[in-house]
């Protein structure tokens, strides 16, 4: 039953976002501005007010280029001098994997930043959003995002985790924090939180606001091997809850300054580490008191039931989604989305006594603007 909601769940991650048709559509914009994700000095890629992505590359001896962004492709032009240009039609607000396809052959973008995505190292780009303001870098005081190398005994190596620490944690060395344990989605790594999701300047915003404590942030790969395309079904839990509550967690509580008791630990992650999150926290609620799903299936009443002690031990649910991930699950053939109504089982357990929230991110699908949104949300509500 898990192999299957897994499954599941990963059909959903191909949809990322949905592009309008190309026809009867007004003038472009003409106010393009360089990508805020651009290499420094690059002009390309750009991006206007209507959230269209101007792409451009030199390829001379090329025959087709194309840009590849949101499940689309794009024919660029080519010029007298060999340089092809085309624009996207309006993509939603937030980040975006894309490629360009340069004679059937799938490339980078030399103009971008590289983001880990799909797994492997590409392309990126961040539409500027209404809301872009609450993960903005602002002249506030600044916490470190830390790496580590902790021993894996099962894995039989050294592993990376990203630690972030709040501003004020060399201050005073004798106070201790809370800590989240935050998880990537599937075909990404323990780069995604910082890089994509701008974790810390989330996090830097909100203490410098005083709308959430200071807490420190765990963020570490959340495979204990390689699994290719189209089988992950066949993806195992139980040795990567080996690696999170046998090796990190003691790494971190014994080289950080962590408040080391259960009320003072959550996890939370995106998509497949929603549903990680989901798995290990369900089995280990002696760990962990507050629960956070972004796109990651939801907690039912069954889950409540089934959990001995769940009712008294966790202090907190939080599940969210876009909209229109929301709308596209309830589309599917099978009917409504894995694991139930996220919705439903949210007002279920709250009505036996759970303190549930349940988010929807406006006008995003499964798409890191809605995780971003999401992890906002759920800091608000973090130990208190």
């Amino acid at each position: 039953m898990k192999r299957t909601l897994l499954f599941n769940l990963l059909i959903v991650v191909s949809v990322s976002g949905i592009s309008l048709a190309q026809s009867d559509q007004p003038p472009v914009a003409e106010d393009f501005k360089p990508a805020s994700t651009n290499q420094p000095g690059r002009e390309y890629p750009q991006v206007n007010s209507e959230g269209r992505v101007r792409a451009s590359i030199s390829a001379p001896e090329a025959q087709r280029v194309q840009l590849d962004i949101s499940a689309v492709k794009y024919d660029l032009v080519k010029d007298e001098n060999g340089m092809w240009t085309g624009d996207s039609n309006p993509q939603d607000e937030g980040f975006h994997y894309y490629q360009l396809w340069i004679d059937g052959a799938a490339v980078p973008d030399p103009g971008s930043v590289y983001f880990y995505g799909a797994m492997r190292w590409g392309s990126g780009i961040d539409i500027p959003a209404k809301d872009q303001d609450f993960y903005a870098l602002k002249d506030v005081p600044h916490g470190q995002i830390r790496e580590i190398l902790f021993p894996s005994e099962s894995t039989d190596t050294s592993r990376r985790a990203f630690v972030y620490t709040p501003p004020d944690y060399d201050k005073d060395l004798s106070k201790r924090y809370p800590v989240l344990y935050l998880q990537h989605g599937w075909g990404e790594n323990e780069y995604g939180w910082s890089n994509q999701g701008k974790v810390n300047l989330i996090i830097d915003n909100l203490i410098a606001e005083g709308k959430t404590r200071p807490f420190i942030i765990v963020m570490t790969y959340g495979m204990t091997n390689d699994v290719k395309i189209g089988g992950l079904r066949n993806f195992d839990i139980k040795p990567f809850q080996t690696v999170l509550i046998d090796e990190l967690i003691p790494y971190v509580d014994a080289n950080f300054r962590t408040l080391t008791d259960q009320p003072h630990r959550a996890m939370a992650g995106l998509s497949m580490g929603g549903f990680e999150t989901r798995l290990i926290t369900l089995e280990n609620l002696d760990t962990f008191s507050h629960i956070g799903l972004f796109s990651g299936g939801s907690i039912s009443p069954d889950d409540v039931k089934n959990t001995p002690g769940f009712k008294e031990k966790v202090k907190l649910v939080f599940v969210s989604y876009g909209s229109r991930e929301i709308k596209n699950m309830k589309n599917r053939p099978r009917g409504g989305p894995f694991g139930g109504d996220p919705k439903e089982n949210n007002d279920a357990i709250s009505k036996e006594g759970i303190n549930a929230h349940f988010y929807v991110s406006p006008n995003t699908a499964h798409e890191w603007q809605s995780w971003r949104r999401s992890l906002y949300e759920f800091a608000l509500l973090l130990f208190k």
